[in-house]
């Protein structure tokens, strides 16, 4: 069992969550993460079943800090 570091990225607008591998292009979708992670699951296999598990792994960076970073940033008034 190999493990891979997910993005969740949730829909504000329309609801929802988006699961994906950065580094490999596949993409879950579904209304709860769960769902997505789920759905995510079956595109990574399908993505390796087309592909092969060795280019899967090849493209799969080392995992990186992520930090969040606090900005006051001005909205410029466009003429």
């Amino acid at each position: 069992m190999r493990r891979f570091t997910v993005e969740i990225i949730p829909d504000l607008e329309q609801g929802g969550f988006t699961a994906r591998v950065p580094d490999i292009p596949a993409y879950g979708e579904g209304s709860t993460e769960d769902e997505g992670m789920a759905d995510l699951r079956e595109a990574v296999a399908a993505y390796v079943e087309h592909f092969g598990m060795e280019d899967a792994l090849s493209r799969l960076n080392q995992p990186i800090v992520l930090r969040e970073l606090d900005l006051e940033l001005e909205n410029p008034i466009r003429a």
